[in-house]
């Protein structure tokens, strides 16, 4: 799989799980694109793991547990990411 192929599906995972997510995640799109990526990554070991991985024709359990991988992902990592921008707006104020 190619690089760009990668950061392709990590865009529209991350943007898909943002929008089901409700209200706003404050986060950059490049981080969005990382947490679609990790996502994916998280969904398809799940998928292998139950054994769904490789199927004929279009493996809509595969694509569900990546999306649902983007969203947890998504979820944890918006509240780090503003975890960590909290403390540093903190710092700067001081």
């Amino acid at each position: 799989m190619s690089w760009l192929w990668v950061i392709i599906v990590g865009l529209v995972l991350g943007v898909l799980a943002r929008a089901i997510i409700p209200g706003k995640q404050h986060i950059p799109l490049w981080l969005t694109i990382v947490f679609g990526i990790l996502g994916s990554i998280l969904g398809n070991a799940v998928a292998g793991w139950l054994g769904v991985a490789h199927t004929n024709g279009i493996d809509w359990t595969r694509h569900v547990l990546q999306l649902v991988g983007a969203i947890l992902v998504v979820l944890v990592g918006e509240r780090l990411w503003s975890m960590i921008r909290g403390n540093r707006a903190n710092k700067q104020r001081a």
